[in-house]
């Protein structure tokens, strides 16, 4: 069995390949069971998560990540979420290489969101506002990068000094990126929203939103959890991932609860995006929200890649 190191499995995800891949998959499909999700009560008496999610092609690969999320962890100077990935040879279950879960799950979320954007973005969409300093948020102007130039990257955490620290490290990679202070000022001059917390609360509100931006929403995999207020949806197309975010994701549960947001059918999913681009054509005025709270489908097609690349 093969093992890939952080470094060798980051190294294997370009996105201008990573992307392409995720387009493919999501057109092509794979079995994808509903993820394992179990409370996890730490001896501090704080709570973590674990999630076990699997998929598979009978003609191909077997996957399977497990990640644990565990969001008070920055009090420690550690993560908030860790996570493995194991691939098998889908008709005999051979294990086939082990891999650095936390570069995977970092790249293939970023990867999704500048997928969904390049289907969703007007063309003269190139202000970009991130909101949270992680290691998903720090992986998404380069994402967006490999789609559609970048005029602007704003920065913005609860922390200022990350915020710095990745408009630093961003610049480093030439792109043009600073931190900001404000975060309703930032997003009234932004053209895409994307945002990467582990928020339990709304941090950006719809009233800041100009017409035609693009939300895109990382945080809030759970009903506890929220990024954005009601009035996000008021007057926006959303597409999901894949349709778990429905009954996941808080930023869609308590909308849906409150009469201001439809759920969606599966027209307004990512694969159904990736099979009819043409569909998803908005006008420039009306917002579109891209929510994601993961698939393993995602996870699967970025290990093939550093798989074969090995190989």
């Amino acid at each position: 069995m093969k093992t890939f190191s952080a470094a060798e499995t980051r190294l294997a995800l370009p996105y201008t390949r990573l992307i392409p891949a995720l387009r493919d998959m999501f057109i092509q499909g794979c079995e994808v069971p509903k993820r394992h999700t179990h409370t996890v009560h730490a001896p501090d008496g704080r709570q973590g998560t674990l999630l076990i999610m699997p998929a598979w092609r009978a003609d191909g690969y077997l996957g399977i990540k497990t990640v644990t999320i565990f969001p008070n962890n920055h009090q420690r100077g550690l993560p908030g979420l860790f996570s493995s990935y194991q691939l098998c040879d889908a008709a005999t279950g051979q294990p086939l290489a082990s891999m650095d879960g936390n570069e995977i799950t970092a790249r293939r979320t970023a990867a999704t969101s500048a997928l969904a954007a390049s289907l969703l973005l007007p063309k003269h969409s190139q202000n970009l506002l991130l909101v949270g300093a992680g290691r998903v948020a720090a992986q998404l102007a380069p994402a967006y990068a490999a789609v559609r130039p970048l005029h602007t990257v704003q920065c913005w955490a609860r922390d200022p000094k990350k915020a710095a620290s990745l408009a630093q490290q961003l610049c480093q990679q030439n792109i043009p990126a600073r931190a900001v202070g404000d975060l309703e000022s930032a997003c009234r001059q932004a053209d895409i929203v994307s945002c990467a917390t582990l928020a339990n609360e709304s941090l950006i509100q719809g009233s800041w939103l100009k017409p035609g931006c693009h939300l895109d929403l990382i945080g809030s995999f759970t009903p506890q959890m929220r990024e954005t207020d009601d009035a996000c949806f008021g007057d926006a197309t959303v597409y999901v991932d894949n349709e778990e975010a429905w009954e996941k994701s808080g930023d869609l549960l308590g909308p849906m609860q409150r009469g201001v947001l439809l759920r969606g059918d599966s027209s307004h999913t990512l694969g159904a995006l990736c099979r009819s681009p043409a569909d998803a054509a908005l006008d420039g005025q009306r917002r579109s929200v891209f929510k994601s709270v993961g698939s393993a489908l995602e996870d699967l097609a970025a290990a093939i890649l550093v798989y074969q690349n090995a190989a």
